[in-house]
């Protein structure tokens, strides 16, 4: 009697240890399946010609998909080795760069810019590396509605820029511009001893096991890459006409790469993230520094953190990043939780349906 009571706690103890497995894997179904439908209905009411999305749960890649077409005329579908770019998300890797640098005591975020870099105009030299993260340095934009300031290379719109008055005084209020990264870029190389590209490479990209990742923009050769399309309206389009996708071409030249170069695939995205994640890119203490928002001078905090926009209240943070109206990818810390969705549709801000995605995780 003493041996079968034995044998029955045992097999208690089995099926008690195997049943939450069981469950756990059924929830896991039902989301990935709820994120399948959602995919279709919004790439349908979207308009989106192709996507990759993944999912990050504790450290691990819970979902990965990849739909549609890379190339709509050619009819070339999209899989999970598809390039994408991320455009302006690719300040998310500057910021980790420059937390690494400040890791390893190669730099110092709070010291001025001056401390790295020479030949700056006066105005710019007591400049803090955080204000160049957070886009509180106040300095002028060297990209215009038109693109690069004067129209012409890149060498001439970084003189012109630095003939133009400072916005407003460093830390005294918030304002994107792409002249912080070209910045920092220059520093990273300065302090690192190795390009941006190859820093990023060496230290985050083989870190993780990032193997489809590249730089460029529409007029780079990048192999396997998609094609980037929009439904606005040409300025040669008469007015009512119907909307019509389109090819959309931008230009990212390589000194702003910092800001918005790198093309990668969901897949890797998500690697980056679970090593962040898993503290295996980032000590925790540079990981909370880096997502805590930068204060203003007056002490309130500003809109962004190191590379990060960050919102959310404690217990509930939502650590952003999003480029080009068609790439986003969100952190949930607090929740051991990531969302990566790449589109080759400008105008799909896909940073407006990531929480949905996120929703059927919780």
């Amino acid at each position: 009697m003493r041996r079968a009571t034995s044998r029955y706690l045992l097999c208690l103890g089995v099926l008690l240890c195997v049943l939450p497995l069981q469950l756990a894997a059924a929830t896991l179904e039902a989301a990935n399946e709820a994120t399948r439908r959602f995919i279709v209905a919004t790439m349908e009411d979207r308009g989106i010609p192709g996507l990759q999305v993944a999912v990050v749960k504790d450290g691990n890649v819970v979902f990965s998909t990849a739909v549609g077409l890379a190339n709509v005329e050619n009819k070339v579908a999209a899989t999970p080795a598809t390039l994408f770019p991320i455009n302006s998300a690719t300040k998310a890797f500057t910021g980790v760069a420059v937390m690494q640098l400040a890791e390893s005591g190669q730099l110092d975020v709070d010291a001025p810019i001056s401390a790295y870099l020479q030949q700056l105009p006066a105005a710019w030299q007591a400049i803090r590396v955080r204000q160049l993260l957070a886009h509180t340095s106040g300095l002028p934009d060297i990209v215009d509605a038109q693109g690069l300031v004067g129209g012409g290379s890149e060498a001439t719109a970084w003189q012109l820029v630095e003939r133009q008055p400072m916005q407003a005084l460093p830390g005294a209020r918030f304002a994107y511009n792409q002249t912080n990264y070209g910045l920092l870029a220059r520093i990273i190389a300065q302090r690192s001893g190795r390009t941006y590209e190859d820093y990023l490479a060496d230290n985050q990209f083989k870190r993780v096991g990032m193997t489809h990742v590249g730089f460029g923009d529409s007029y780079d050769l990048l192999p396997n890459a998609a094609t980037m399309y929009s439904f606005f309206p040409r300025s040669s389009d008469a007015a009512g006409a119907p909307k019509r996708l389109s090819h959309w071409f931008y230009d990212m030249p390589q000194g702003l790469w910092a800001g918005g170069g790198i093309q990668t695939t969901a897949d890797d995205l998500a690697r980056w993230l679970a090593g962040l994640l898993q503290q295996r890119v980032l000590r925790a203490d540079s990981l909370a520094q880096m997502w805590t928002p930068e204060r203003l001078n007056d002490g309130s905090e500003g809109d962004w953190a190191a590379g990060w926009p960050v919102s959310g209240p404690a217990g509930k943070r939502q650590i952003s990043s999003f480029g080009g109206a068609r790439a986003a990818f969100v952190v949930y810390p607090d929740e051991g939780l990531a969302v990566v969705v790449l589109t080759n549709l400008v105008g799909a801000n896909p940073q407006q349906f990531t929480d949905q995605i996120a929703d059927f995780y919780r």
